[in-house]
């Protein structure tokens, strides 16, 4: 099975926004808020979201930013989601993604990649593990009434 990996463009975000609500059960995530949101992603310059294809199918995404750290100087990538749909589960595309996010790291000198995952997800918990990323920690968050 032939993988291509490239940058998202705007013609896949309606199959990115269907992973985030179908694979990563994030529902409020629409069409609307993804495009103004990657919009500003861009802008910004240190996100990016590479999209795995097959077929010219989009079956899978990774968004990552680069993030500055106090005591290291560049650095470290930080994985804010990455999911691939169920029926391309266990072919290979989610490792295809990391390796991409691993080389596209070594080519900004970065050494570090983190990623925070719900308790409930054990099995992306073992896909991380085969992987070669460390259960190092907890991500804690809080949301905070603006009301």
């Amino acid at each position: 099975m032939e993988i291509k990996i490239r940058e998202i463009v705007a013609n896949d975000y309606t199959e990115v926004v269907f992973l985030w609500n179908d694979v990563l059960e994030i529902r409020n995530v629409d069409d609307e808020n993804f495009r103004v949101t990657i919009e500003k992603m861009n802008e910004d310059g240190n996100y990016k979201t590479f999209v795995a294809l097959f077929e010219n199918d989009v079956v899978g995404f990774v968004t990552i930013v680069q993030a500055l750290s106090i005591g290291v100087a560049i650095g470290y990538l930080h994985i804010q989601a990455l999911a691939v749909k169920k029926e391309f589960q266990h072919r290979g595309v989610g490792t295809q993604l990391l390796r991409h996010t691993e080389n596209y790291a070594k080519e900004l000198g970065i050494s570090s990649i983190i990623l925070c995952s719900g308790f409930k997800r054990t099995d992306a918990h073992a896909f991380y593990e085969h992987n070669g990323y460390d259960k190092d920690s907890y991500c804690f968050d809080k949301l905070i009434n603006l009301g």
